[in-house]
């Protein structure tokens, strides 16, 4: 019944963030910067809290990520937060020193993930300047993590 129905999704409304934040959306558009705050928060959190040194803990960051992308924010506040990431992951290297292979095979594939959505939404001049300075910023890492950012970038941007 409708009320069951009510009943049900005030339910998961209160357990649930993802849920919670779904609505938000959904009810009062204007606090999607509130919300992608939120998951950036997480993010940042994860690389660089604001006490301590930060644990690089890779699938609470990119939980972060999906469950961005599942309460339903436009494709450009995804984009962002893919970014984020990837931002965040370089200054943790450049801060820290170097990390392994598994932590910039993540960080490469989320920015070419990242990259692929910036075409699909030919979105090129909202984000060149962030994903630019992200390759910038990798010149001195290892693990061929500069070369493979290059590559996907220059893919991505191409001039004709």
């Amino acid at each position: 019944s409708k009320e069951e129905l009510v009943k049900d999704i005030s339910e998961l409304f209160k357990r649930f963030d993802a849920v919670k934040d779904f609505y938000t959306l959904k009810l009062v558009p204007q606090d999607e910067a509130e919300v992608v705050a939120k998951y950036k928060g997480i993010i940042e959190g994860e690389f660089f809290p604001s006490r301590g040194f930060g644990r690089a803990r890779l699938s609470i960051a990119k939980k972060a990520i999906s469950d961005c992308k599942k309460v339903g924010v436009s494709p450009a506040i995804l984009i962002d937060v893919m970014v984020f990431y990837v931002e965040q992951g370089v200054k943790f290297t450049n801060e820290y020193g170097d990390i392994n292979d598994p932590f910039y095979t993540s960080m490469e594939n989320v920015y070419g993930k990242a990259l692929e959505q910036i075409v699909q939404h030919g979105l090129h001049g909202i984000f060149e300047a962030r994903c630019r300075k992200i390759v910038e910023d990798t010149a001195t890492i290892g693990w061929g993590f500069h070369d493979g950012l290059s590559d996907l970038y220059s893919r991505a941007f191409k001039r004709p």
